[in-house]
Order: structure tokens, then sequence, then C-alpha cells
């Protein structure tokens, strides 16, 4: 696992979760309560026994930063480390990256004087528990120069995925990147036959098989693949690499989400609140490691809690909480209710001095107020929301767009990071 070095891509602007990336990256956006959505892959990888990691980003790094430096240090025995890199201007070419690939091709510098033997591809916003010691094991034993990990999707999923097709030996003979749904893809489904075959939980079929997104490379074949004005590795490097080179798939039947966009993004963290959710946050074995905070336990005072988290440090006094997850620091006055909610919580405690000063200013305590109603909403770090405000209870039919201090994306409210929502307010 020495000779593995894992590069996690962290994403252009994230236009697909604004407002959540307005003034952070992606990869830093808050995941699961007390997360960040870049410990998915980071854990996967020091799971699996792999701890040369570099992350590549170029927007908004400043938070990113500060969560890396103060979440993943190695000893010096380890020789592991996690590492940003972050695109910058250079005397031979510019900073920007133009694409996946080409933000590999840019830091190769950095990544060749590890001498590896394979380089790990991850991305920096999906959902899965996977073992990578087991895909890099399946990679050597089948001789392959890159082998791409995929997992079976139905038709509607294959609409944003790069799909695959393989013959008996994995060996993957095509691959459409994103066909949209109006293309005919018949051809590239999974034989009814085949040991991949899969059902969705509504019962509908997974017929298709599609890339993760998560790439082996052995070291000589990302070298000449990259020798190249290519940019992407869905759209160019991988096609190009089945004409030339042995390109396998590795097939994973676990559970993986990308949450990219919003609603995926909604979904996949109210999930973690179910009675038996998709993905599990109490495997032993596989932990998701995040930052060390050392915030007290959280106090609960004659609260109605079903089916909902709340993280470390958090105040909720006399209110109901309905699938949803409540952040950390987060403070909850009496006769609130949250119903399909994912509150980020906060970065601190506010001081009996600054309350009183922003009351003075009729500006709200951080937090959600006394009787203040919310349904189907995402409420970013720092926000206030006052009493009495009623949130996503008195208008069925939401229009999305961006209404100041708060957006509405695919019918769910989104209350901007440090927003302030005065008393009373129906949104």
């Amino acid at each position: 696992m020495d000779k593995v070095l894992s590069i996690i891509l962290g994403g252009g602007k994230g236009t697909r979760l604004y407002p959540l990336t307005a003034d952070r990256a992606k990869p830093a956006v808050p995941f699961g309560g007390k997360s960040r959505l870049i410990d998915i892959a980071i854990s996967n990888c020091i799971n699996s026994g792999l701890k040369k990691i570099y992350i590549l980003t170029q927007f908004e790094s400043a938070s990113l930063n500060f969560h890396i430096s103060n979440s993943f240090q190695f000893d010096g025995f380890s020789g592991g480390f996690v590492q940003i890199l972050a695109a910058s201007q250079k005397a031979a070419q510019s900073g920007w990256y133009e694409g996946t690939a080409d933000a590999v091709r840019k830091n190769l510098k950095n990544f060749t004087k590890h001498n590896p033997e394979y380089y790990m591809i991850l991305s920096g916003d999906q959902l899965y528990s996977m073992d990578l010691a087991e895909f890099l094991k399946e990679h050597k034993q089948s001789g392959a120069d890159i082998t791409i990990a995929s997992t079976p999707v139905s038709r509607q999923d294959a609409n944003q995925l790069g799909i695959l097709k393989i013959d008996d030996k994995k060996r993957i003979e095509a691959f459409l990147e994103k066909p949209g749904p109006d293309m005919n893809i018949d051809e590239l489904k999974i034989p009814e036959s085949s040991e991949y075959q899969s059902r969705r939980h509504d019962d509908g079929r997974k017929e298709y098989l599609a890339s993760m997104g998560i790439y082996l490379f052995s070291a000589s074949a990302m070298e000449e693949c990259l020798d190249c004005e290519s940019t992407d590795f869905g759209k160019e490097i991988i096609p190009e690499s089945i004409k030339t080179k042995k390109v396998n798939a590795y097939v994973y039947k676990g559970y993986w989400e990308d949450i990219g966009t919003i609603k995926n993004f909604y979904e996949a963290n109210l999930n973690l609140a179910s009675a038996q959710p998709k993905f599990n946050l109490y495997d032993e074995q596989a932990p998701v490691y995040t930052h060390r905070r050392n915030l007290p336990p959280s106090k609960i005072n004659s609260c109605v809690f079903k089916h909902s988290l709340a993280a470390e440090g958090s105040i909720i006094t006399d209110a109901y909480i309905n699938y949803s997850i409540v952040g950390i620091r987060t403070i909850i006055n009496e006769g609130a209710s949250l119903d399909g909610v994912y509150c980020m919580g906060s970065d601190f405690y506010e001081s009996d001095k600054q309350r009183e000063i922003n009351r003075a200013n009729n500006i709200p305590d951080i937090g959600i107020g006394r009787s203040a109603v919310i349904r189907q909403a995402i409420i970013d770090k720092n926000a206030r929301i006052g009493a009495n405000c009623r949130i996503g209870i008195d208008q069925n039919n939401r229009e999305d767009g961006d209404y100041g201090n708060f957006h509405i994306v695919d019918g769910i409210i989104i209350i901007h990071k440090d927003a302030i929502i005065t008393d009373g307010t129906v949104i």
C-alpha cells in the first residue's frame, strides 16, 4: 500500500451545490452534522491502508485548508500525509485546472517524487464505504493498466454517469460518458444472466454498469495517458485508453451515491437519520474521520426526537425534531419544530455580551428561535433564525431562485451561511 499515491479531485466551482459552495470549496461542505464531504474519501483511503493523500482544488480553499490541517495529522513513523494542492501560477503554465486530467497533469512533478507504482484517483463528493485494498488487489491480479470502480445503476441514474460495457473477464469494451435521457443505450445493458445485475430498493432494475469516478492507474500507464492535450478523464482519457490499453472494471455492489447536487446532498444527509440508513456511520471497521473538536455532549431538555441525529455541543430545549440532522453547537429554543431539516450548526458559541448587543439591534441569537417552524430545508452554518419564523410551511409550490438571504433549489429551501432571518419571517 506504500506504493499507492491517492489523489482526491476537489472539483471545480461546485455550481451544482450552490449556494453551499458560495464561499467554500465543494469538498469542505459540511456533511452529516459534524463532518465534511472530503472526509468520506479520506476515510476510505485511511481505512484501506492508503496514507499518502493529495487533494486537488482551486476554488475557495481557505476553509478546506483549515479543516485538513486540523483533522489529519499522521505521526512521523507512518510516512503518511494529507496535503492540499491548490491551482497556482507556474512559469511554464497557467494556474487554473481545465479538467480532472489537467489537474493531475499539472501536479505530476509533485507526485512522481514519491516514486509510486500506482495512482488511485478519487472524487471528493461521493458517499460510499469501499475496501480500496481489495480494489488494488484485483487490479494487480488482472494485469490491467487501468481499473475503473463501477456499480450497477438504473437507466434514470445512468443519465449523468459514465456507462461501461464489459466482457466476461471484466475488460471494458465500450465507455459512454453521460448519455442523457434520450439516447438509446440498450447495447450497454448488463446481460440478464450476469452476476452484476441487481435491483433498486423500489424493485426497479439496475441494468447498467456506471463508473464511480474512482480510477486505479499503474504508474507508467498514468504518465503515458497524460502525455497529451486531453483535459478530462471521463470524457477523453478513459475512452481513448480503452483503444490501446487493458482497461478493466472493478464491480462494487455496496451503497454509493454521487452527492454533487442539492437534492442528492439533502436526501443523502437525511437518510443518515433513518432507522436503517444506506450508509452506516456506526461501522467500527470503517469510521468516518473528521476534526476532533472536544465539544461537550449535546444537552436535550424535554424534547421529542424521531429518526434524527444530534451532533455534539448542541442545546435543544422543548423542541420537536423529526427526520432531521442537528449539527454541532446548534441552539434550538422552546417550541421550535424541525421536520426534514439539515441544520449544519455553528462554528462558535455566542457570549452573553454578544447576545445583548445583537438583541439591541433586533438581530436574533444564533441558532433556531422560539416557536420557529421549519420544514424541508438546509440551514447553513451560523444562521440566525428568529422567533416565530415559518419556513417551508405556508407555500406548497416553491419556485427555485435566489431570494437574498436564502435560495430555493429543487424545492428545498437553503438558508445561507451567516444569514439573519428576523422574528416572524415567513418563507
